[in-house]
């Protein structure tokens, strides 16, 4: 089975995470395409294969050389994003794409006008979506890299390597990936997710992250009869989030730059409720930040009354940078994978967050690599299977390098 295959098989199971949940994982359907992964790895013949109690699998390509190395890890999630339907997906491979339009459905219509990444791929073949669900290369590619990549060492003796261990996990679209990851039973010295978009991405930065739920407590009086009564929750509401930088969103910024987003909104006159993430990949400027909700929120009591507006603020994850730094080597190690396999390397700073954020500060050094896809999240998502296969052999040449720390 080649690299393509493997990954239209993985597309097909309906993996969507959900919010609303308080299981690992957050969703049962998660556990029919962890129970396939399991049976593949052992038919490929990886060992100590490990399907726990919440849907996190681990398996291990045993070393083929006495020496003593480093245990390397390669890690991916199962789930696909609750924004975009998983469900029934129809993948179609674009042969020798031409640099044109690609219609994926009337009315539904993938073009370079609009997402000019696509001519990075001209002449290569893309796998794309019919234009009614997302494609699930995020991070069912990264899958694929994963497990051909152990395949092609199973069959490429010759190539030396210590203990490499791999790692699928649930619920990474949802923030709670890394949350009941089990890293002293991986056991590695450092790890990679796969993860990323356009190849040749090494990711070690991310944002730090934080969340911000505002209630807004009104007072609901007649409205003929409210003259300094009323104290309207929907209008406050709308107030509070002009307190704060207009030109400090996500629509607004970009590369190092951090933001205040507001993820929603809900309410009238008696109660309402404001969401915001709060990012910035600077942590002084990070906390600075979180000060600045508390003093919006501050403010908005000083002129309405104590408890008008109260605030539940809560820290997400940090930026990975301050875990790998003191070991770079694993770094240098992926771009002198990328180069072997012909590809420039290209430091990125994730506008985001990964499992490799939170799995870093809990003692497992990983940054992310690429995985291919790109658009993400949406019906317009494609991922050329060029890219898949550079990944799957940087995953070979990183375990290569590895025996020659």
């Amino acid at each position: 089975m080649d690299i393509t295959e493997r990954f239209l098989n993985y597309v097909r199971f309906d993996t969507q995470s959900s919010e609303d949940s308080e299981n690992t994982p957050s969703t049962a359907r998660q556990w029919a395409f962890a129970e396939y992964l399991r049976d593949e790895l052992k038919s490929i013949g990886l060992e100590d294969v490990e399907l726990d109690e919440h849907a996190y699998l681990f398996a291990t390509l045993p070393a083929n050389s006495e020496l003593d190395v480093p245990v390397v890890g390669f890690i991916a999630h199962m789930d696909t994003s609750p924004d975009c339907s998983g469900a029934d997906v129809r993948p179609r491979i674009v042969r020798d794409y031409d640099g044109g339009d690609i219609v994926l459905s009337d009315g539904m219509v993938s073009s370079p006008s609009r997402f000019p990444e696509l001519l990075n791929h001209i002449g290569e073949d893309i796998i794309v979506t019919d234009g009614h669900t997302l494609l699930g290369a995020d991070d069912k590619a990264g899958i694929a890299e994963i497990v051909q990549a152990m395949v092609y060492l199973k069959e490429h003796s010759e190539i030396k390597h210590g203990k490499v261990r791999v790692g699928f996990n649930p619920d990474e679209e949802i923030g709670m990936g890394a949350h009941k990851f089990d890293v002293d039973r991986f056991g590695c010295d450092f790890a990679y997710t796969m993860d990323g978009s356009e190849v040749g991405e090494i990711e070690f930065e991310n944002f730090n992250a934080a969340s911000a739920k505002i209630r807004i407590n009104g007072v609901s009086v007649h409205p003929g009869y409210s003259k300094g009564k009323m104290i309207n929750a929907g209008r406050v509401a709308t107030e509070l989030v002009q307190l704060l930088p207009q030109d400090e969103t996500p629509e607004t910024t970009e590369g190092y730059e951090g933001f205040y987003h507001l993820t929603g909104i809900q309410g009238g006159c008696e109660s309402a409720t404001l969401s915001f993430i709060i990012r910035d990949h600077d942590r002084t400027k990070f906390e600075q930040r979180k000060q600045r909700i508390v003093s919006v929120v501050e403010s908005v009591n000083e002129k309405y009354g104590d408890g008008v507006a109260a605030l539940e603020l809560k820290d997400q994850y940090y930026n990975m940078r301050e875990m790998v730094e003191p070991k770079m080597y694993i770094i240098d190690i992926a771009k002198e994978a990328m180069k072997e396999t012909g590809i420039v390397p290209k430091i990125v700073a994730i506008r985001g967050g990964t499992d490799g954020a939170q799995l870093s500060f809990k003692g497992l050094p990983c940054p992310n690599l690429f995985a291919g896809g790109i658009n993400f999240h949406g019906p317009f998502e494609f991922c050329p299977v060029q890219s898949m296969e550079k990944a799957m052999m940087t995953i070979v040449n990183i375990v290569k390098g590895v025996v020659e720390l």
